[in-house]
C-alpha cells in the first residue's frame, strides 16, 4: 500500500454548503466530503478543522464513556503535517475495516491509531488524539451507514463542537503543524526542520522530504 501517493488516492473532493436550517449555527463552517479511490464510493469520509477550539475536555469525555453519538476521530491537529498526512491514515483505517484487519474498536479508532508509526494503540491516542488542553482538532467521519449523511454531520459538529472552522488545507495546518513535537513522534530528529509552507501553499524540498517520511512510517507500521 503506497500512501505515499496518497494524492492520487483522493478522487473527489466537494466543500459542503450547509442547510439553511443550521446555517446559523454554522454560518462560517466548512464541512469537507472526500472519496477516495480504491475504497467503496459508498463509503465518504467527512472532515472538518477546527481552531480556538472552548471544548476538548468535553469532546475527549464523550470518548472516553463511549457515547456512541461521538464516533469520530478526534485528530490533535498539531500533530498533522499535511492534508496528505491525514489521508494517508483514514486510507490505511478504512482499508484496514474493510479487510478485517482492525486493531482498535472501529474504524475511527484506527483512525488515530494509523497515525502512528508504532503497534501500542494507547500511545497513539496520546500522541494524536485529542487532549482536555487542545485547542486545534481534526475531526474526521466516515459514513459507514447510509444514516451518516453531509446534514447529519454537519448538524452533530454545529452542536457540540465549540470552534471556528478553517479550511482543511496545507496551508492552514502549516500554521497549526508542531512540527517538532511530529518529528519527535515518528523519530524524524535527523531531518532539518522545514521553514513554514510557502505563501502559494506550496512545499519546499525539506517539507516535502519530511512529508514522506512521516507517509512511510505510516504505510510501514507493522509490517514484517
Amino acid at each position: 500500500m503506497d500512501l505515499s501517493r496518497i494524492s492520487i488516492l483522493e478522487k473527489k473532493t466537494t466543500e459542503f454548503s450547509v442547510p439553511k436550517s443550521i446555517a446559523c449555527a454554522m454560518s462560517s463552517s466548512l464541512l469537507e466530503t472526500i472519496d477516495l479511490a480504491h475504497l467503496p464510493p459508498s463509503m465518504p469520509v467527512y472532515v472538518a478543522l477546527y481552531r480556538d477550539v472552548k471544548n476538548a475536555a468535553s469532546l475527549r469525555q464523550q470518548l472516553i464513556s463511549g457515547n456512541a453519538d461521538f464516533e469520530y476521530a478526534f485528530i490533535d491537529a498539531s500533530m498533522v503535517l499535511s492534508r496528505a498526512h491525514a489521508l494517508s491514515a483514514v486510507f490505511r483505517a478504512v482499508n484496514d475495516s474493510i479487510n478485517g484487519r482492525l486493531k482498535s474498536r472501529n474504524v475511527h479508532s484506527e483512525i488515530v491509531f494509523s497515525f502512528s508509526p508504532a503497534n501500542n494503540i494507547a500511545e497513539s491516542f496520546r500522541k494524536f488524539g485529542i487532549a482536555d488542553s487542545t485547542k486545534d482538532l481534526l475531526v474526521i467521519k466516515v459514513s459507514t451507514t447510509p444514516e451518516i449523511t453531509h446534514d447529519s454531520v454537519a448538524a452533530h459538529l454545529s452542536q457540540h463542537v465549540e470552534g471556528s472552522v478553517v479550511p482543511f488545507d496545507d496551508d492552514t495546518l502549516s500554521n497549526i503543524a508542531d512540527v517538532t513535537k511530529i518529528k519527535k513522534a515518528y523519530k524524524l530528529g535527523a531531518l532539518k526542520t522545514p521553514p513554514p509552507t510557502q505563501p502559494n501553499g506550496t512545499h519546499d524540498d525539506g517539507t516535502k522530504q519530511l512529508e514522506l517520511s512521516v507517509l512511510g512510517a505510516i504505510a510501514l507500521r507493522g509490517a514484517t
